[in-house]
């Protein structure tokens, strides 16, 4: 088991398989000015199954795929197979926009696939294109009726913020109520290539006081104790809400994750800068002894939260979330 400098064990790792997406949300990436990569410069999806099947070997269960958006890149389907055979690896996760994954729904259910984040801010058309600079909405519910219709596990993840689409909470909130999904809350944070605008902040406890106002009689779930999320029931609805402190960053303390970006680079916190790049170092030839003791040697200067990982940066948070993975 891996094990950081403040006996946190870690055995989930997020992977960031593409920086290009089909959306262009923009409390994600600018309107423009955003530079894809060369296919080189990302991690080759033989490279990622060689660092998964190294950090499976040391506890690593866990795996959520995330971009960008995963399915604009080619083969994913195939990688994903290959990946759910990896031996320990007893979860595969996915995070998509939906746009592109509806048809592919009964796949991803024949390999494997544990769960679905499906990125949802609106259900309103005209708000969500606002939103994501796309009119793409059908395509989204078409991917959420056909995860339902699967029995995939379903998450819908919302990034809330005032002025924008505070307006959907409750709207999205309902349907938890004959559906048996997930609907989460997320604080905006400061990964849109511009940096947080305070003026459309929107507090995890604010969020949860505007579900109050209608819903005075919902009830905290005991949440898992790694739990990104704080999670409620509404009685007499079928799914569950929640909020995720995404800026509050109150949940740092359990923290079981690292992240790896589309180009390799390996970080122990969504707000640090990164600790190492795993491309280079797959690529130098390395053994799979040395790359495991280069994980474990960077786990011992991990930061406890957020705040420290941001303090410690050698710049301001300025890098788009497509850049990183959601």
């Amino acid at each position: 088991m891996l094990i950081d400098n403040h006996q946190r064990p870690i055995n989930y790792l997020r992977l960031a398989v593409t920086d290009r997406c089909n959306l262009r949300c923009f409390y994600c990436m600018p309107h423009e000015g955003i530079q894809f990569l060369p296919k080189t410069h990302l991690l080759s999806y033989e490279e990622m199954l060689r660092m998964v099947r190294i950090l499976a070997e040391e506890g690593v269960n866990k795996v959520r795929i995330t971009g960008g958006e995963p399915f604009v890149r080619r083969g994913m389907m195939e990688f994903l197979e290959n990946l759910t055979n990896v031996p320990g690896i007893e979860q595969v996760n996915i995070t998509t926009n939906g746009v592109l994954t509806s048809s592919l729904v009964p796949d991803l259910k024949r390999i494997g696939i544990h769960s679905i984040n499906l990125s949802l801010d609106s259900l309103n058309r005209e708000r969500f294109h606002e939103m994501t600079r796309r009119d793409e909405l059908p395509r989204v519910l078409e991917t959420l009726d056909a995860l339902l219709e699967h029995n995939i596990k379903t998450k819908i993840n919302t990034v809330v913020m005032a002025g924008k689409n505070d307006d959907d909470i409750l709207s999205l909130a309902e349907l938890a109520k004959s559906q048996p999904v997930a609907v989460r809350f997320i604080e905006e944070m400061p990964f849109n290539g511009e940096g947080l605008k305070l003026e459309n902040f929107l507090s995890y406890q604010r969020i949860m006081e505007i579900i109050r106002e209608k819903y005075p009689e919902i009830q905290r779930l005991a949440d898992a104790p790694t739990s990104t999320s704080y999670n409620y029931q509404i009685p007499g609805f079928v799914g569950t809400v929640g909020v995720i402190a995404a800026y509050s960053r109150t949940f740092c303390g359990t923290c079981n994750r690292i992240r790896v970006t589309p180009t390799g680079t390996f970080k122990t916190c969504l707000y640090d800068d990164g600790v190492m790049n795993v491309r280079d170092l797959l690529r130098s030839g390395i053994s799979d002894e040395a790359f495991k003791n280069e994980i474990v040697n960077s786990l011992q200067h991990r930061a406890k939260d957020g705040f420290e990982a941001e303090a410690n940066r050698s710049s301001e948070v300025t890098e788009s979330m497509t850049t990183i993975g959601g």
